[in-house]
């Protein structure tokens, strides 16, 4: 168990151990003492104080030969204590008694007077303990309340953001009225991501600050809190891949690609929500090796498949406004390709960031800054969305971004006509549109000649 603590305390409550009952049987009823446990309580940069690497020995608890040494004491866990602070790291002993299973620690306080993060660990010397399992709570509050130091930080940075979110809905807002008449499907589709990014900022500063002030992490509040976070990051995902495929501006409908785009939004929808559940809500023993694997593999993959689809969509909406010539259009996508290489870009170096820093802090010494770990994600999609709503905000002249029959596709990806402006049948044949324009160049060489 770990903790980040500034100066506050902790206090064990109804923790007890419960031993095997052939453990018990091995033991002299009449003993007072027949098995001892340990609570060990250390901060992290004391880690080399556990143990007999001072001894010049790899041992963890006390042989009889460094007993006859006086080095420590025979059955106990060797710890070197520092000469500045002669209590730490603390020892506490909890003894069983004759034949008992079950023994249970007393109910005590640790004051902490100084800023670190701290562990707590349960050891025991004597062979005949192992299978033992340990019961009950402990309690870790700071001054400030029962956050950990390292998500403290959070709790602010999530109030600052759905403020951001309520000041960034309160300008779109007012150009989406001033505007109204000139509103696009598009724009209700960025609305509903701006208010679920509220939401889900608003969600999780509660969450923290209820986890601060009582200690507890409802389960209700947490899952709400989690499924705000999934539906925001699955309808901003599916919401840059609808603007790559040029959904409102180069082409009126998905067509008959809306289906996949659904089933691909549902999926990432399923895998998020649990990879987050497991997070906030599962036993941490539990999320490790396979279980991890199992859970951010599919998450990955299916970010991967998003961004491969979204740039493939890109590529093709500027190739068709290329050939169509519509510079409004095509300067706009290329704002927002180069915008989206950029953030994609980004978000590349700082997985390398957050797998460097997990490998080089495995022990959580740099708590201090962990949090901006998380922060930088939340930032990003922040930042993307900001983008979006300047690319495509209301104005009185939608044409540079709306959609229109004389410029539109014909067809798309699956070759369903879009414009209805042409019937196509088998043989050689050229749309209304085309004679049109044929017999025009035809009266113009007449009058020429």
């Amino acid at each position: 168990m770990d903790v980040d603590l500034t100066s506050g305390h902790f206090r064990f409550e109804s923790v007890s151990f419960v031993r095997t009952k052939e453990s018990a049987k091995k033991q002299n009823k009449m003993l007072p003492h027949t098995g001892l446990v340990e609570a060990i309580i250390l901060e992290v940069k004391d880690r080399e104080r556990i143990g007999g690497s001072f001894l010049k020995t790899n041992a963890i608890c006390c042989n009889p030969e460094l007993a006859n040494l006086g080095s420590c004491k025979l059955g106990e866990v060797i710890i070197h204590k520092d000469e500045e602070n002669p209590e730490w790291p603390m020892r506490i002993k909890t003894f069983f008694d004759g034949v008992n299973t079950e023994a249970k620690m007393d109910i005590q306080m640790v004051e902490i007077n100084k800023t670190g993060m701290y562990y707590l660990y349960f050891m025991f010397c004597n062979e005949d303990l192992k299978g033992t399992v340990i019961k009950g709570r402990t309690v870790w509050r700071n001054p400030d309340g029962y956050l950990p130091g390292k998500m403290a930080p959070l709790m602010t940075f999530n109030g600052f953001m759905s403020l951001a979110y309520l000041v960034l809905g309160l300008i779109w807002f007012l150009r989406f009225v001033r505007f109204w008449k000139d509103i696009i499907q598009l724009h209700y589709h960025i609305t509903a991501v701006i208010a679920l990014g509220m939401c889900e900022m608003a969600v999780w500063y509660f969450e923290y600050a209820n986890f601060n002030s009582t200690g507890m992490r409802p389960m209700g509040i947490t899952l709400w809190a989690v499924t705000f976070s999934s539906v925001k990051k699955t309808v901003s995902r599916l919401l840059l891949l609808v603007v790559a495929m040029g959904y409102g501006v180069v082409k009126p409908t998905l067509g008959g690609i809306t289906s996949k785009v659904l089933l691909l939004g549902v999926i990432y929808f399923v895998a998020t929500e649990a990879l987050e559940l497991v997070e906030h809500l599962g036993n941490i023993n539990d999320f490790t090796g396979k279980t991890k694997l199992f859970l951010v593999l599919p998450v990955a993959f299916l970010d991967s498949w998003f961004i491969l689809w979204i740039f493939s969509s890109l590529s093709k909406t500027l190739e068709k406004l290329q050939m169509k010539r519509n510079t409004v259009k095509l300067e706009l996508y290329r704002k927002f390709t180069n915008s989206l290489a950029v953030f994609v870009l980004l978000s590349i170096a700082w997985i390398g960031f957050e797998l460097y820093f997990n490998a080089t802090d495995p022990l959580s010494e740099l708590w201090q800054i962990a949090w901006i770990i998380p922060a930088f994600w939340s930032l990003l999609a922040y930042s993307l969305l900001a983008v979006i709503c300047l690319l495509w905000a209301p104005s009185r002249n939608p044409t540079r971004y709306a959609y229109s029959e004389e410029t539109g596709d014909e067809f798309d990806e699956e070759g369903i006509s879009l414009t209805s402006s042409a019937v196509t049948v088998s043989g050689d044949m050229v749309s209304k549109r085309e004679c049109q324009n044929g017999l025009g160049e035809a009266l113009e060489e007449d009058k020429r000649e």
